[in-house]
Protein backbone atom coordinates (compact mmCIF):
# COMPACT_ATOMS: atom_id res chain seq x y z
CA UNK A 1 0.00 0.00 0.00
CA UNK A 2 1.46 3.45 -0.77
CA UNK A 3 2.14 5.95 2.00
CA UNK A 4 0.35 8.68 0.97
CA UNK A 5 -3.17 5.84 1.04
CA UNK A 6 -1.66 4.84 4.79
CA UNK A 7 -1.76 8.89 5.91
CA UNK A 8 -5.10 9.69 4.05
CA UNK A 9 -6.72 6.14 6.02
CA UNK A 10 -5.58 7.61 9.45
CA UNK A 11 -6.77 10.46 9.49
CA UNK A 12 -10.33 8.71 8.05
CA UNK A 13 -9.33 6.70 11.29
CA UNK A 14 -9.02 10.00 13.23
CA UNK A 15 -12.23 11.74 12.26
CA UNK A 16 -14.30 8.01 13.36
CA UNK A 17 -13.18 8.27 16.64
CA UNK A 18 -13.76 11.54 16.93
CA UNK A 19 -17.33 10.85 16.07
CA UNK A 20 -17.44 8.27 18.60
CA UNK A 21 -16.65 10.46 20.95
CA UNK A 22 -19.48 12.63 20.46
CA UNK A 23 -18.17 15.18 18.49
CA UNK A 24 -19.91 17.59 16.02
CA UNK A 25 -19.99 15.45 12.92
CA UNK A 26 -21.19 18.60 10.04
CA UNK A 27 -20.30 18.24 6.39
CA UNK A 28 -17.60 20.18 4.91
CA UNK A 29 -20.43 21.44 2.71
CA UNK A 30 -21.77 25.09 2.75
CA UNK A 31 -25.46 26.44 4.63
CA UNK A 32 -24.37 25.63 8.39
CA UNK A 33 -25.82 28.28 9.97
CA UNK A 34 -25.26 27.42 13.62
CA UNK A 35 -22.09 28.86 14.79
CA UNK A 36 -22.52 27.00 18.38
CA UNK A 37 -21.30 23.62 16.38
CA UNK A 38 -17.86 23.35 14.95
CA UNK A 39 -16.25 20.81 12.41
CA UNK A 40 -14.05 19.13 14.49
CA UNK A 41 -10.44 19.36 14.11
CA UNK A 42 -10.07 15.90 12.84
CA UNK A 43 -11.91 16.34 10.26
CA UNK A 44 -10.55 19.66 9.39
CA UNK A 45 -7.34 18.35 9.48
CA UNK A 46 -8.73 15.34 7.01
CA UNK A 47 -9.93 18.24 4.29
CA UNK A 48 -6.22 19.50 4.52
CA UNK A 49 -5.00 15.95 3.72
CA UNK A 50 -7.51 15.23 0.99
CA UNK A 51 -6.40 18.95 -0.81
CA UNK A 52 -3.13 18.12 -0.16
CA UNK A 53 -2.91 14.60 -1.95
CA UNK A 54 -5.67 16.45 -4.95
CA UNK A 55 -3.45 19.41 -5.70
CA UNK A 56 -0.20 19.26 -3.38
CA UNK A 57 -1.04 22.41 -2.17
CA UNK A 58 -2.93 23.80 0.64
CA UNK A 59 -5.46 26.94 0.52
CA UNK A 60 -8.34 27.97 2.26
CA UNK A 61 -10.17 29.32 -0.48
CA UNK A 62 -11.01 25.80 -1.17
CA UNK A 63 -12.10 25.64 2.17
CA UNK A 64 -16.08 26.78 2.81
CA UNK A 65 -17.70 29.62 5.59
CA UNK A 66 -17.84 26.80 8.63
CA UNK A 67 -14.55 25.06 7.72
CA UNK A 68 -12.82 28.33 7.98
CA UNK A 69 -14.34 29.61 10.70
CA UNK A 70 -14.24 26.54 12.69
CA UNK A 71 -10.21 26.32 11.81
CA UNK A 72 -10.05 30.24 13.57
CA UNK A 73 -12.20 28.87 16.89
CA UNK A 74 -9.68 25.86 17.02
CA UNK A 75 -7.06 28.18 16.98
CA UNK A 76 -6.09 31.81 17.88
CA UNK A 77 -8.82 33.06 16.07
CA UNK A 78 -6.68 35.41 13.81
CA UNK A 79 -8.07 36.00 10.08
CA UNK A 80 -5.49 37.82 7.46
CA UNK A 81 -7.77 39.73 5.39
CA UNK A 82 -6.18 40.94 1.90
CA UNK A 83 -7.98 44.40 0.41
CA UNK A 84 -8.37 46.06 -2.22
CA UNK A 85 -10.56 48.98 -3.97
CA UNK A 86 -13.52 47.19 -6.12
CA UNK A 87 -12.42 46.55 -9.81
CA UNK A 88 -8.59 46.70 -9.21
CA UNK A 89 -6.87 44.76 -11.68
CA UNK A 90 -3.41 43.95 -12.02
CA UNK A 91 -2.25 43.23 -8.82
CA UNK A 92 0.97 41.83 -9.16
CA UNK A 93 2.47 44.17 -11.20
CA UNK A 94 1.35 46.88 -9.67
CA UNK A 95 2.23 46.08 -5.64
CA UNK A 96 5.51 47.90 -5.12
CA UNK A 97 3.42 51.40 -6.08
CA UNK A 98 0.81 50.60 -3.74
CA UNK A 99 -0.06 53.42 -0.72
CA UNK A 100 -2.39 51.82 1.86
CA UNK A 101 -2.35 55.15 3.37
CA UNK A 102 -3.96 56.83 0.35
CA UNK A 103 -7.05 57.23 -1.64
CA UNK A 104 -8.83 53.89 -2.61
CA UNK A 105 -7.10 51.99 -0.52
CA UNK A 106 -7.14 53.67 2.28
CA UNK A 107 -10.82 53.62 1.32
CA UNK A 108 -10.75 50.08 1.15
CA UNK A 109 -9.04 49.53 4.32
CA UNK A 110 -11.36 51.56 6.57
CA UNK A 111 -14.72 49.80 4.93
CA UNK A 112 -13.34 46.48 5.37
CA UNK A 113 -12.42 47.09 9.32
CA UNK A 114 -16.00 48.37 9.18
CA UNK A 115 -17.44 45.33 8.21
CA UNK A 116 -15.69 43.33 10.62
CA UNK A 117 -16.70 45.60 13.33
CA UNK A 118 -20.42 45.48 12.24
CA UNK A 119 -20.18 41.88 12.70
CA UNK A 120 -18.01 41.67 15.83
CA UNK A 121 -20.14 43.52 18.55
CA UNK A 122 -19.09 45.53 21.22
CA UNK A 123 -15.59 45.32 20.14
CA UNK A 124 -13.14 48.79 18.98
CA UNK A 125 -10.53 48.29 16.23
CA UNK A 126 -7.91 48.22 19.06
CA UNK A 127 -9.57 44.98 20.35
CA UNK A 128 -9.41 43.24 17.08
CA UNK A 129 -6.42 43.98 15.74
CA UNK A 130 -3.73 41.58 15.75
CA UNK A 131 -0.28 42.67 14.55
CA UNK A 132 0.56 46.04 13.82
CA UNK A 133 -0.06 47.18 10.04
CA UNK A 134 2.63 47.39 7.65
CA UNK A 135 2.88 48.45 3.94
CA UNK A 136 1.28 45.70 2.87
CA UNK A 137 -2.86 46.29 1.58
CA UNK A 138 -4.09 43.33 4.58
CA UNK A 139 -4.97 43.31 8.00
CA UNK A 140 -4.80 41.13 10.84
CA UNK A 141 -7.70 40.89 13.01
CA UNK A 142 -9.26 38.79 15.62
CA UNK A 143 -12.23 37.49 14.60
CA UNK A 144 -15.26 35.05 16.60
CA UNK A 145 -17.96 35.10 14.69
CA UNK A 146 -19.32 33.23 11.64
CA UNK A 147 -21.25 36.45 10.01
CA UNK A 148 -17.56 37.96 9.92
CA UNK A 149 -16.27 35.53 7.99
CA UNK A 150 -19.14 35.12 5.68
CA UNK A 151 -19.29 38.79 4.80
CA UNK A 152 -15.78 39.06 4.41
CA UNK A 153 -15.48 36.62 1.81
CA UNK A 154 -18.64 37.58 0.22
CA UNK A 155 -17.06 41.59 -0.70
CA UNK A 156 -15.53 42.44 -3.34
CA UNK A 157 -13.25 44.34 -1.53
CA UNK A 158 -11.81 41.23 0.17
CA UNK A 159 -9.11 39.40 -1.72
CA UNK A 160 -8.59 36.81 0.77
CA UNK A 161 -9.40 36.22 4.07
CA UNK A 162 -7.71 33.11 6.29
CA UNK A 163 -6.68 31.49 9.19
CA UNK A 164 -2.91 32.34 10.02
CA UNK A 165 -2.79 30.51 13.42
CA UNK A 166 -4.31 27.06 12.70
CA UNK A 167 -0.99 25.81 11.58
CA UNK A 168 0.03 25.52 15.34
CA UNK A 169 -2.50 23.11 16.21
CA UNK A 170 -2.52 20.86 13.11
CA UNK A 171 -1.40 17.30 13.12
CA UNK A 172 -0.76 16.21 9.47
CA UNK A 173 2.35 14.32 8.41
CA UNK A 174 4.09 10.50 7.78
CA UNK A 175 2.01 7.58 9.29
CA UNK A 176 4.81 6.94 11.69
CA UNK A 177 5.08 10.35 13.38
CA UNK A 178 1.30 11.96 12.93
CA UNK A 179 0.20 9.92 16.08
CA UNK A 180 2.89 11.67 18.51
CA UNK A 181 2.72 15.17 16.49
CA UNK A 182 1.70 17.25 19.75
CA UNK A 183 2.10 21.54 19.20
CA UNK A 184 5.13 21.55 21.79
CA UNK A 185 7.08 19.02 19.14
CA UNK A 186 5.93 21.28 16.01
CA UNK A 187 7.08 24.03 17.63
CA UNK A 188 10.28 22.90 17.68
CA UNK A 189 11.12 21.20 15.22
CA UNK A 190 14.59 21.61 13.20
CA UNK A 191 15.94 22.83 16.83
CA UNK A 192 18.02 22.22 18.90
CA UNK A 193 20.71 20.17 17.54
CA UNK A 194 23.22 22.65 16.56
CA UNK A 195 25.91 21.30 18.32
CA UNK A 196 29.71 20.84 17.36
CA UNK A 197 29.93 17.51 15.29
CA UNK A 198 32.36 14.93 16.87
CA UNK A 199 34.26 12.67 14.89
CA UNK A 200 34.55 14.57 11.86
CA UNK A 201 37.67 13.17 9.65
CA UNK A 202 39.80 15.68 7.86
CA UNK A 203 40.45 14.72 4.06
CA UNK A 204 36.87 13.24 4.21
CA UNK A 205 34.45 15.25 5.86
CA UNK A 206 36.59 18.36 5.69
CA UNK A 207 39.98 19.91 4.50
CA UNK A 208 42.21 22.02 6.04
CA UNK A 209 42.19 25.62 4.36
CA UNK A 210 44.55 28.71 4.94
CA UNK A 211 44.84 31.04 7.12
CA UNK A 212 43.47 28.13 9.37
CA UNK A 213 39.90 27.13 8.26
CA UNK A 214 37.68 23.71 7.01
CA UNK A 215 36.09 23.51 4.12
CA UNK A 216 33.09 21.29 3.97
CA UNK A 217 33.89 18.30 2.07
CA UNK A 218 30.88 18.77 -0.55
CA UNK A 219 32.38 22.21 -1.88
CA UNK A 220 34.35 20.35 -4.28
CA UNK A 221 31.55 18.87 -6.33
CA UNK A 222 30.23 22.69 -7.28
CA UNK A 223 33.47 23.50 -7.59
CA UNK A 224 33.60 25.83 -4.80
CA UNK A 225 37.67 26.37 -4.31
CA UNK A 226 38.24 27.16 -8.39
CA UNK A 227 35.08 29.94 -8.22
CA UNK A 228 36.92 31.88 -4.64
CA UNK A 229 39.87 32.66 -6.99
CA UNK A 230 37.56 35.13 -8.86
CA UNK A 231 35.11 35.94 -6.06
CA UNK A 232 34.45 35.34 -2.47
CA UNK A 233 30.95 37.31 -2.29
CA UNK A 234 32.54 40.75 -1.53
CA UNK A 235 30.19 43.60 -1.80
CA UNK A 236 27.26 41.69 -1.95
CA UNK A 237 24.22 41.56 0.82
CA UNK A 238 22.52 38.50 1.54
CA UNK A 239 19.35 38.59 4.13
CA UNK A 240 18.85 35.31 5.56
CA UNK A 241 15.32 34.66 6.86
CA UNK A 242 15.53 32.17 9.37
CA UNK A 243 15.27 31.56 13.24
CA UNK A 244 18.24 34.68 14.36
CA UNK A 245 21.98 33.48 15.09
CA UNK A 246 23.47 32.31 18.09
CA UNK A 247 24.76 35.97 20.71
CA UNK A 248 27.62 32.97 21.67
CA UNK A 249 29.03 32.28 18.31
CA UNK A 250 31.89 34.94 17.46
CA UNK A 251 32.36 34.16 13.99
CA UNK A 252 28.72 35.49 13.25
CA UNK A 253 29.56 38.39 16.01
CA UNK A 254 32.63 40.17 16.52
CA UNK A 255 34.98 37.54 14.76
CA UNK A 256 32.93 37.50 11.40
CA UNK A 257 35.99 39.32 10.14
CA UNK A 258 39.10 38.10 10.87
CA UNK A 259 41.75 35.87 8.66
CA UNK A 260 40.79 36.15 4.72
CA UNK A 261 36.96 37.43 5.30
CA UNK A 262 37.65 41.26 5.99
CA UNK A 263 35.69 44.59 5.16
CA UNK A 264 32.37 42.97 5.57
CA UNK A 265 29.33 43.85 7.81
CA UNK A 266 26.60 41.27 10.23
CA UNK A 267 23.13 42.76 11.18
CA UNK A 268 21.06 40.96 13.31
CA UNK A 269 17.68 41.92 13.12
CA UNK A 270 13.85 40.36 14.07
CA UNK A 271 11.04 40.72 12.93
CA UNK A 272 9.52 37.92 15.17
CA UNK A 273 6.94 39.25 17.43
CA UNK A 274 8.11 39.92 20.79
CA UNK A 275 11.19 38.27 19.75
CA UNK A 276 14.79 39.72 20.00
CA UNK A 277 17.38 39.00 16.95
CA UNK A 278 18.77 35.75 18.85
CA UNK A 279 18.79 31.96 18.21
CA UNK A 280 17.43 29.73 20.35
CA UNK A 281 16.55 27.33 18.23
CA UNK A 282 20.01 26.61 16.10
CA UNK A 283 18.65 26.44 12.41
CA UNK A 284 19.47 30.29 11.64
CA UNK A 285 23.03 30.10 12.95
CA UNK A 286 23.62 26.85 10.77
CA UNK A 287 22.45 28.56 7.89
CA UNK A 288 24.30 31.91 8.23
CA UNK A 289 27.50 29.76 8.59
CA UNK A 290 26.78 27.54 5.43
CA UNK A 291 26.19 31.02 4.10
CA UNK A 292 28.91 33.55 4.83
CA UNK A 293 30.76 32.00 7.96
CA UNK A 294 34.17 33.52 7.74
CA UNK A 295 37.38 32.00 6.77
CA UNK A 296 39.41 32.43 9.56
CA UNK A 297 42.17 31.44 11.91
CA UNK A 298 40.02 29.06 14.62
CA UNK A 299 39.84 26.31 12.98
CA UNK A 300 35.90 27.03 12.36
CA UNK A 301 33.91 25.88 8.99
CA UNK A 302 34.28 28.07 6.20
CA UNK A 303 31.12 29.34 4.74
CA UNK A 304 31.00 29.41 0.65
CA UNK A 305 30.10 33.39 0.52
CA UNK A 306 32.63 34.19 3.32
CA UNK A 307 33.33 37.80 2.03
CA UNK A 308 29.83 38.87 1.69
CA UNK A 309 27.66 40.92 3.77
CA UNK A 310 24.96 39.66 5.99
CA UNK A 311 21.66 40.46 7.22
CA UNK A 312 20.16 37.89 9.79
CA UNK A 313 16.69 38.28 10.67
CA UNK A 314 14.64 36.42 12.94
CA UNK A 315 11.51 35.29 11.63
CA UNK A 316 9.90 32.38 13.14
CA UNK A 317 10.63 30.01 15.71
CA UNK A 318 11.43 26.68 13.78
CA UNK A 319 12.16 25.57 10.65
CA UNK A 320 8.54 25.19 9.90
CA UNK A 321 5.65 28.07 9.54
CA UNK A 322 3.13 27.42 11.96
CA UNK A 323 1.81 30.45 14.19
CA UNK A 324 0.58 33.31 13.74
CA UNK A 325 3.84 35.13 14.59
CA UNK A 326 6.14 33.46 12.45
CA UNK A 327 3.57 34.00 9.73
CA UNK A 328 3.58 37.65 10.36
CA UNK A 329 7.41 37.55 11.21
CA UNK A 330 8.08 36.15 7.39
CA UNK A 331 5.74 38.56 5.71
CA UNK A 332 7.71 41.56 7.87
CA UNK A 333 11.20 40.07 6.82
CA UNK A 334 10.28 40.05 3.14
CA UNK A 335 8.33 42.92 2.89
CA UNK A 336 11.91 45.01 4.87
CA UNK A 337 14.33 43.02 2.16
CA UNK A 338 11.77 44.70 -0.57
CA UNK A 339 12.71 48.17 1.14
CA UNK A 340 16.31 47.27 1.47
CA UNK A 341 18.27 49.24 -1.72
CA UNK A 342 21.23 47.66 -0.57
CA UNK A 343 20.05 43.64 -0.05
CA UNK A 344 20.18 41.81 -3.22
CA UNK A 345 19.61 38.23 -2.72
CA UNK A 346 17.39 36.49 0.23
CA UNK A 347 17.56 32.97 1.56
CA UNK A 348 14.87 31.29 3.73
CA UNK A 349 15.22 27.88 4.14
CA UNK A 350 11.84 27.60 6.18
CA UNK A 351 8.45 26.58 4.46
CA UNK A 352 4.80 24.95 5.10
CA UNK A 353 2.12 22.46 3.70
CA UNK A 354 -0.12 25.73 3.86
CA UNK A 355 -0.25 28.81 1.68
CA UNK A 356 -0.23 32.19 3.63
CA UNK A 357 -1.44 34.70 0.83
CA UNK A 358 -0.01 37.75 3.55
CA UNK A 359 3.18 36.21 2.80
CA UNK A 360 3.03 35.92 -0.57
CA UNK A 361 1.75 39.91 -0.70
CA UNK A 362 5.45 40.29 0.66
CA UNK A 363 7.08 37.97 -1.73
CA UNK A 364 5.88 39.91 -4.60
CA UNK A 365 6.35 43.22 -3.40
CA UNK A 366 10.17 41.95 -2.42
CA UNK A 367 10.04 40.54 -6.29
CA UNK A 368 9.27 43.89 -7.76
CA UNK A 369 12.15 45.60 -6.29
CA UNK A 370 14.45 42.99 -7.85
CA UNK A 371 15.24 40.56 -4.97
CA UNK A 372 16.34 37.62 -6.10
CA UNK A 373 14.90 35.00 -3.42
CA UNK A 374 15.95 31.23 -2.76
CA UNK A 375 13.68 29.02 -0.88
CA UNK A 376 13.78 25.64 0.42
CA UNK A 377 12.11 22.88 -1.39
CA UNK A 378 11.04 21.42 1.67
CA UNK A 379 12.24 18.18 4.15
CA UNK A 380 9.50 15.99 5.26
CA UNK A 381 9.02 16.29 9.25
CA UNK A 382 6.50 15.55 11.23
CA UNK A 383 4.59 18.26 9.83
CA UNK A 384 5.36 17.89 6.15
CA UNK A 385 4.49 14.19 4.44
CA UNK A 386 7.32 12.94 2.72
CA UNK A 387 4.86 12.28 -0.46
CA UNK A 388 4.28 16.07 -1.01
CA UNK A 389 6.06 18.03 -3.74
CA UNK A 390 7.59 21.48 -3.42
CA UNK A 391 6.08 23.03 -0.81
CA UNK A 392 5.02 26.65 0.23
CA UNK A 393 6.66 29.18 -0.46
CA UNK A 394 9.24 27.62 -2.84
CA UNK A 395 6.65 26.47 -5.42
CA UNK A 396 5.52 30.28 -5.73
CA UNK A 397 7.19 31.74 -9.32
CA UNK A 398 8.59 34.57 -8.25
CA UNK A 399 11.68 32.47 -5.49
CA UNK A 400 13.27 30.00 -6.25
CA UNK A 401 13.43 26.58 -5.15
CA UNK A 402 16.41 24.56 -4.26
CA UNK A 403 16.68 20.84 -3.04
CA UNK A 404 19.77 18.63 -2.05
CA UNK A 405 21.01 15.22 -3.49
CA UNK A 406 23.42 12.31 -2.43
CA UNK A 407 27.36 12.59 -3.35
CA UNK A 408 26.18 10.04 -6.04
CA UNK A 409 24.63 12.97 -7.96
CA UNK A 410 21.48 10.64 -8.33
CA UNK A 411 19.84 10.35 -5.31
CA UNK A 412 17.90 12.93 -3.51
CA UNK A 413 19.00 13.38 -0.14
CA UNK A 414 16.62 11.39 2.27
CA UNK A 415 14.44 13.83 3.28
CA UNK A 416 14.59 16.04 0.50
CA UNK A 417 11.30 17.14 -1.40
CA UNK A 418 11.59 17.49 -5.24
CA UNK A 419 9.49 18.50 -8.00
CA UNK A 420 8.98 20.51 -11.39
CA UNK A 421 9.16 23.65 -9.47
CA UNK A 422 12.96 23.20 -8.26
CA UNK A 423 16.11 25.11 -9.59
CA UNK A 424 18.88 24.04 -8.37
CA UNK A 425 19.87 21.06 -6.24
CA UNK A 426 23.03 20.66 -3.54
CA UNK A 427 25.10 17.82 -3.13
CA UNK A 428 24.99 17.65 0.70
CA UNK A 429 24.83 14.04 2.00
CA UNK A 430 27.16 11.21 1.63
CA UNK A 431 26.17 8.42 0.25
CA UNK A 432 28.16 5.69 2.50
CA UNK A 433 27.87 7.63 5.46
CA UNK A 434 24.91 10.15 5.21
CA UNK A 435 27.48 12.34 6.63
CA UNK A 436 26.13 16.26 5.77
CA UNK A 437 27.57 19.42 5.06
CA UNK A 438 29.62 21.79 7.44
CA UNK A 439 28.25 24.79 9.38
CA UNK A 440 28.55 26.81 12.43
CA UNK A 441 27.61 25.37 15.68
CA UNK A 442 25.82 27.60 18.34
CA UNK A 443 29.05 27.95 20.24
CA UNK A 444 33.17 27.47 19.72
CA UNK A 445 35.05 26.98 16.45
CA UNK A 446 34.31 22.84 16.26
CA UNK A 447 31.88 22.77 13.31
CA UNK A 448 28.54 21.14 13.35
CA UNK A 449 26.77 19.37 10.14
CA UNK A 450 23.63 20.65 8.69
CA UNK A 451 21.87 18.95 5.60
CA UNK A 452 18.25 19.09 3.77
CA UNK A 453 17.02 20.93 1.61
CA UNK A 454 17.58 23.97 3.85
CA UNK A 455 21.49 23.76 3.76
CA UNK A 456 21.29 23.05 0.04
CA UNK A 457 19.17 26.85 -0.27
CA UNK A 458 21.83 28.55 2.10
CA UNK A 459 24.29 27.43 0.24
CA UNK A 460 22.84 28.35 -3.39
CA UNK A 461 21.82 31.53 -2.23
CA UNK A 462 25.83 31.94 -1.74
CA UNK A 463 26.75 30.72 -4.57
CA UNK A 464 24.56 33.27 -6.22
CA UNK A 465 26.49 35.84 -3.82
CA UNK A 466 30.08 34.39 -5.59
CA UNK A 467 28.16 35.25 -9.10
CA UNK A 468 26.60 38.65 -8.24
CA UNK A 469 30.04 40.02 -6.65
CA UNK A 470 31.83 39.08 -9.57
CA UNK A 471 29.13 40.89 -11.98
CA UNK A 472 27.37 43.48 -9.97
CA UNK A 473 25.44 45.38 -12.54
CA UNK A 474 23.42 42.22 -13.73
CA UNK A 475 20.11 41.76 -13.11
CA UNK A 476 18.89 39.30 -10.91
CA UNK A 477 17.39 37.18 -13.96
CA UNK A 478 21.03 37.58 -15.56
CA UNK A 479 22.47 35.93 -12.21
CA UNK A 480 20.24 33.22 -12.50
CA UNK A 481 20.81 32.33 -16.20
CA UNK A 482 24.64 32.34 -15.75
CA UNK A 483 24.04 29.84 -12.70
CA UNK A 484 21.49 27.66 -14.91
CA UNK A 485 23.84 27.27 -17.97
CA UNK A 486 26.38 25.74 -15.13
CA UNK A 487 24.25 23.51 -13.83
CA UNK A 488 24.62 19.72 -14.85
CA UNK A 489 21.24 19.54 -16.92
CA UNK A 490 22.10 22.89 -18.10
CA UNK A 491 21.10 21.22 -21.37
CA UNK A 492 17.70 19.36 -20.63
CA UNK A 493 16.12 20.94 -17.26
CA UNK A 494 15.33 18.23 -15.10
CA UNK A 495 11.63 17.60 -14.07
CA UNK A 496 12.74 16.66 -10.65
CA UNK A 497 16.48 18.35 -10.13
CA UNK A 498 16.03 21.66 -12.49
CA UNK A 499 19.26 22.90 -13.77
CA UNK A 500 21.05 20.62 -11.10
CA UNK A 501 24.59 20.89 -9.39
CA UNK A 502 25.77 24.47 -10.10
CA UNK A 503 29.21 24.74 -11.46
CA UNK A 504 29.93 27.69 -9.04
CA UNK A 505 33.44 27.61 -11.22
CA UNK A 506 31.81 28.18 -14.69
CA UNK A 507 28.90 30.62 -12.97
CA UNK A 508 31.26 33.12 -11.48
CA UNK A 509 33.77 32.73 -15.30
CA UNK A 510 37.01 34.11 -16.23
Amino acid sequence: MKKSDLFIMFLLFSTMVACRKGESTNTLSTGVENPGTIVPKEKIDAFIGEQLKKDQKFEWKSADDITLWSALVHSDGILSVGYQPAGFTDFDNKIGNIDVAQGDWKSAREQVLALVLKNEPNKTAKDILAFKEGQLPFITVKVSNLATVKALRASNLVRYAEPIGYGKVMRLGNTSTAKATTESGLLTFGCGTNNAEPGLIAGTDYINISPTSKQSWNYAYHKIPQAWVRSTGQNVKVMLIDTGVSPDQDNLGSSFNQGSSSGRTIEKLSTYPGANADDVCGHGTSMAGALAGPRGTDGSATGIAYNANLVSVHAGENVVILSSESVQGVTDAYTLAGNRSDIKIVSMSMGTIIAYNQITDAIKYAYSKGKLMFCAAGTTNSSIPNWLGVIYPAYLPQVVAVTGIKDNLTDRCGDCHVGREVAFTVVMEQTSTAKTALSLAMTGDAPSTVGGSSVSTASTAAIAALVWSKYPSYPKDSIIARMARAGNYASSRSQTFGWGVVNADVAVGQ
